[in-house]
């Protein structure tokens, strides 16, 4: 495969925001032949549509593209944002979960736990070290966002080492390539400020949009409020539920409802005629090739909000279906089973 059909997969994607820098993806791509990258999760709670099906798309068409790729599921992380209460046994039980989950949507993806990079390697603590003397406070408070924190919020100390650990995991998996969503851009911008001063290669950012809350009110979907997404667990009646209750204004802005049009059924590319079945007497069936189709009938009141989100329940049952029955029997039902139990606060 080409350099320019490689960066196509990825340009061509509306879910990708953006590329720090451009330019350095290609080189990159004429000049190595393996490139390594990695996104880091979090790990509690269940996984929502963004969460598995955004990232784990990004990450597929990086594989088609000739990366390695590997999901990095952030334990030491998780604890010490006080995921799960910071039961530690709770945050590996929820590691289980993501690993089966990633291997099942990103089956070549390499799955690697904080755990296994940190355990008896000084020099990955020793770097955390050298890389946080060159971040002052307030810089690393500005950064806070990557914990989902505040600024102004009041935070103890081993959070303020959080950001150091992101940035330094990078260079100890080897990874050219740094990906998440948009919300980690501070510190993939940190990480590319302090690796020339620590005598490294800066990594390339990558960025994947993230899903806006169905409720309208929230910058982006929360495990901890089930109504504001779509899982990958829910039930077709549940997706149907959510999405017929979602905030769905008749403006094109802000419209969480035309946001999962645009970046589910369009952007994955799951859909190349996306079809909302409606009665006769409303038009019957209409078809859309894509989504500024979609979103110049929406505003031109020509497709009514419900039927628009009937359609887009539909597809986003459709996608989610294979994940779904995945987790209904077997090692992943007993892992879903045992993260139902679970009480997720953030």
């Amino acid at each position: 495969m080409d350099v320019e059909t490689k960066l196509g997969l990825l340009e061509s994607s509306q879910l990708v925001q953006e590329i720090v820098t451009q330019d350095e993806l290609k080189q990159l791509f004429e000049t190595k032949a393996k490139p390594k990258h990695y996104i880091g999760f979090e790990v509690s709670g269940l996984l929502h549509v963004g969460s598995l099906l955004v990232s784990g798309s990004v990450i597929n068409s990086l594989s088609k593209a000739g990366v390695e790729t590997t999901v990095f599921l952030a334990d030491w992380h998780s604890l010490i944002n006080n995921k799960l209460g910071g039961d530690w046994q709770k945050i590996q039980a929820a590691a289980d979960y993501f690993e089966e989950a990633f291997k099942f949507y990103c089956p070549t993806a390499k799955i690697v736990r904080g755990t296994d990079l940190y355990h008896n390697n000084d020099e990955y603590w020793k770097n955390v070290l050298k890389f946080s003397m060159h971040v002052t406070i307030a810089r690393g408070t500005r950064t806070m966002q990557v914990l989902g924190r505040e600024e102004n919020e009041t935070l103890d100390i081993a959070k303020y080492v959080y950001p150091s650990m992101q940035a330094v995991d990078i260079k100890f998996l080897n990874a050219d390539i740094a990906h998440a969503g948009m919300d980690q851009r501070k510190v993939h911008m940190l990480a590319r400020e302090v690796f020339p001063k620590m005598g490294w290669k800066p990594p390339i950012a990558l960025h994947h949009h993230l899903l806006p809350s169905l409720l309208g009110s929230e910058l982006k979907m929360s495990k901890s409020k089930p109504e504001s997404a779509v899982f990958i667990h829910d039930l077709e009646e549940e997706i149907r539920r959510k999405i017929n209750k979602a905030f769905c204004p008749e403006t094109t802005e802000g419209n969480p409802v035309l946001e999962y049009a645009r970046f589910l059924v369009f952007g994955m590319g799951s859909k190349k005629e996306f079809e909302i079945e409606r009665p006769e007497k409303y038009g019957g069936n209409i078809s859309f090739g894509s989504f500024e189709e979609l979103e110049t009938a929406f505003a031109s009141k020509k497709l009514h909000a419900g039927d628009l989100k009937a359609g887009v329940a539909d597809a986003l049952n459709e996608l989610v279906s294979p994940v779904r029955k995945h987790f209904e029997k077997g090692k992943a039902g007993e892992l879903l089973e045992k993260m139902k139990g679970f009480q997720v606060t953030r």
